[in-house]
């Protein structure tokens, strides 16, 4: 176990692809076991982490995600947001908290928030008079609900490996990906009138908010759909992410006339890449997974936890922070399909829902997406907008603690986080 450990930290710290990290240290553990033998396990181990059918469903919300960003069906959604609050005090601010929940609904995916958002609002709201760190924060913020609000490729890592339903998950990621974006919208209203943000000349009028929605009416109707299809149990998420290909193609290319086959390759290139990525980790860490079973390493963490304390909201507020912590060091796709299997168990014995107990996971590590030094989001929007990650981070950190608040609220009011699965019998 503590060659093991050396192994995964070492090369962490000399900053070695997770995906390689993750097999390579799984692959010393199996030896240490048993010898070369027992390295013939290790291929078997990478193809049964695969052989999940709902994993089907990632490549095409991510593909999904691309030709909505790549058509320009983003600014669509951004002028309808404009359009309904851009007139607030730092409106543009709002602006881009509410058209992340908008985007939320067709990508599910931090990374392609920041990037769309860092490209277009970032320089709007620097035309505007806001400072660019700011511009960077707020975006960062929002970025979030993107994984959090459904379609989510966490939730289907989640839901697939530990035999969690994807759509009571779905359904379960609405309220918090909500909460975030009102309590970030009422954040930015009390910096508004401390910091005197800018605001809009006039109100816009009922026609201007009719005209923004029908531009924008076809990309809406996406992830209604996408909802609406996964939780009625018309369709699987595979399903569904496929159909909303297809239908993103059909609006982005014909009705927008946005994509060239230029971009249709460069977007099942770049679909392509992160998928394997993605696969890649889920497959080492499989490995990892195995041995970290195979000697009751999960059990020993449990008891380990247990031991410290055996109230419920004690060890809730462990798991968090143990979450948060390790989301400063490691990608999140990673340390979900490490600690998932880990944490689980001990969320049961505890009395907690088991979507419950996915949607605090998913969200603690979505945060971390927005936290120094791993941050992703910081170092996507630091590239798009040629802004230090350290600025970014001084400008971020009271929306980070807002986002705690929220996660805490979730973690801890399950009424609320399930709500909607309750409501729709999932």
């Amino acid at each position: 176990m503590a060659m093991v450990a050396v192994v995964f930290f070492g090369f962490l710290a000399i900053g070695m692809p997770v995906g390689i990290i993750l097999g390579v240290a799984g692959l010393v553990g199996i030896f240490d076991m048993g010898g070369g033998r027992f390295l013939a396990m290790a291929p078997d181990r990478m193809f049964a982490g695969l052989d999940l059918f709902p994993f089907l469903a990632m490549p095409f919300f991510i593909l999904a995600g691309e030709i909505m960003n790549r058509s320009g069906i983003t600014l669509h959604l951004v002028r309808f947001a404009d359009a309904l609050v851009g007139w607030l005090r730092g409106g543009m601010a709002h602006s881009n908290m509410v058209a992340s929940v908008m985007f939320a609904g067709i990508t599910g995916a931090a990374t392609a928030d920041a990037a769309a958002f860092g490209n277009t609002l970032v320089p709007a709201m620097v035309k505007q008079g806001y400072s660019r760190p700011f511009a960077c924060a707020v975006t960062a913020a929002g970025s979030i609900i993107g994984p959090t609000i459904p379609p989510s490729t966490l939730m289907v890592i989640y839901g697939s490996i530990m035999g969690v339903s994807i759509a009571g998950l779905f359904a379960a990621g609405i309220v918090p990906g909500l909460l975030i974006c009102a309590t970030c919208m009422g954040l930015i209203a009390a910096m508004g009138k401390r910091w005197n943000l800018p605001k809009s000349d006039q109100r816009p009028s009922l026609m201007v908010i009719v005209v923004a929605f029908k531009e924008s009416f076809l990309a809406l109707v996406l992830p209604v759909f996408i909802l609406g299809s996964i939780l009625g149990g018309i369709a699987t998420p595979t399903e569904a992410a496929s159909i909303a290909v297809f239908y993103a193609l059909v609006v982005g290319g014909l009705v927008y006339r946005g994509l060239s086959w230029n971009d249709l390759y460069e977007m099942l290139v770049r679909t392509t890449r992160i998928t394997g990525i993605i696969f890649l980790i889920i497959a080492s860490a499989s490995i990892l997974g195995w041995w970290m079973t195979f000697n009751q390493i999960p059990q020993a963490i449990a008891s380990g936890f247990l031991a410290l304390s055996d109230n419920p909201n004690v060890i809730i507020g462990m798991i968090i922070a143990l979450l948060l912590f390790i989301g400063l060091f490691m990608d999140i796709n990673a340390t979900l399909i490490i600690l998932a299997p880990v944490l689980a168990p001990l969320t049961v014995s505890i009395g907690m829902d088991p979507v419950h107990a996915g949607i605090m996971i998913i969200l603690a590590l979505n945060i971390s997406l927005m936290t120094p030094p791993v941050g992703a989001c910081l170092f996507v929007l630091a590239s798009v907008t040629k802004e230090s990650v350290e600025n970014i981070a001084r400008s971020l950190w009271p929306f980070l603690v807002v986002e705690v608040v929220v996660l805490l609220v979730v973690a801890y009011w399950e009424g609320l986080t399930l709500a909607v699965p309750r409501l729709l019998g999932l």
